[in-house]
């Protein structure tokens, strides 16, 4: 018997095509996948498309897992999609460059892009160079001594109409999403493997790039910005 916390649910959404996926965690095989091209319509444009999918697929990913699929997590790629490559230089008074240095300096760049694409949600942030006092490096090095630390980072965010207008269709089937996931993005990161999307989904959300940043949901905001910074600070 597989254990509940063995498995996981996605679905993966583009213009011209649908997937499911039931992953056991475990082994990291899907149980049960489904995909879907679409030749003749734009699922974004037609979303109906979406739930006939799911129509026919979610009775059958519940019965053999056996229990109701209450969570998903959703891997989209839309032309909607926004990706911003986003830049900042601080002034360090310290010594050295500590973690806290670091995170203050995400969090202003996070509370930029929100401020002025507040009709988009964050989905990745990952680093993709540091400058210690012109020095480049692809990770970051803790407690290095540094006068001046610029970052490098991309953003990818999604348009809350869309993730609005696919929440009113999984509520159809009383699910919510769990987690969103852009598929180019994970799938940059696996072009040299061999793999199931699902399987790179779930290598991506354990940390597979170490300079990506997981951000916590705003109602758990009062235990700190970060969740983790994955390996930032191994």
């Amino acid at each position: 018997m597989i254990d509940d916390l063995d498995l996981e649910a996605y679905l993966s959404i583009s213009s011209k095509k649908i997937g499911i996926y039931l992953l056991d965690k475990k082994k990291l095989k899907n149980l049960y996948f489904q995909e879907e091209n679409i030749e003749n319509n734009n699922v974004f444009s037609d979303l109906n498309i979406l739930n006939e999918f799911l129509d026919k697929n979610i009775f059958k990913i519940e019965k053999l897992a056996g229990r109701f699929i209450k969570n998903i997590k959703l891997i989209i790629e839309s032309e909607d999609i926004l990706k911003l490559n986003i830049g900042l230089k601080k002034k360090n008074y310290e010594k050295i460059i500590t973690k806290k240095f670091l995170e203050n300096l995400l969090s202003e760049l996070k509370d930029l892009i929100n401020e002025n694409y507040q009709d988009y949600r964050i989905i990745h942030m990952h680093m993709i160079k540091y400058l210690f006092d012109g020095s480049h490096h692809s990770q970051f090095k803790m407690d290095m001594k540094c006068k001046n630390l610029a970052i490098e980072t991309q953003f990818i965010s999604v348009p809350n109409h869309l993730i609005l207008e696919i929440d009113k269709i999984l509520e159809n089937f009383h699910i919510k999403i769990k987690d969103y996931l852009n598929q180019n993005y994970i799938q940059s990161l696996f072009k040299e493997d061999k793999m199931e999307l699902s399987e790179m989904a779930y290598k991506t959300q354990l940390g597979y790039n170490v300079n990506e940043v997981s951000i916590i949901p705003k109602k758990l905001k009062k235990i700190g910005f970060f969740e983790k910074f994955f390996q930032l600070f191994s």
